[in-house]
């Protein structure tokens, strides 16, 4: 048993079922002193730390399988590499990414995949908004 913090399209219970059948979603998280950015070719999410800044995310339990399937999905350990943190004395992992390039924004279909998410896990958009507010200076893709 595993504990996953997703953060980004992971966030949407229908793609996560789809590539962790046996998941279970816990609760909704909050991660302190991080802060959600989109980056990479794909302007993917990635959270880095950011003293007094949070991520909204989900906490799910899934198996050992399901880990080295998320692994491939994430490209790991090319583009995301696994992060560790503890939360009520459980360890609970998460991705990065390896290489912190440039913001870009996000795809549409992407960030309504993330939405989706947030709804999924009655995250409110704020967050959401908030981590895409300093991109707006950033020509949409």
């Amino acid at each position: 048993m595993i504990y996953y913090f997703a953060y980004g399209s992971n966030l949407h219970h229908k793609q996560m079922k789809k590539r962790c059948p046996k998941c279970r979603y816990v609760k909704k998280l909050t991660l302190s002193n991080f802060e959600l950015v989109f980056r990479n070719q794909g302007g993917w999410a990635d959270i880095q730390r950011k003293i007094g800044k949070k991520v909204c995310g989900a906490l799910y339990i899934i198996s050992k399988y399901a880990e080295s399937r998320l692994d491939n999905y994430e490209d790991y350990p090319i583009v995301y590499k696994k992060m560790y943190f503890k939360h009520k004395d459980k360890k609970v992992m998460t991705y990065t990414m390896v290489r912190k390039t440039k913001l870009i924004p996000p795809t549409t279909r992407y960030l309504n995949i993330i939405k989706q998410g947030y709804k999924d896990c009655k995250i409110n958009l704020k967050s959401l908004n908030k981590a895409l507010s300093h991109l707006k200076h950033i020509p949409a893709r």
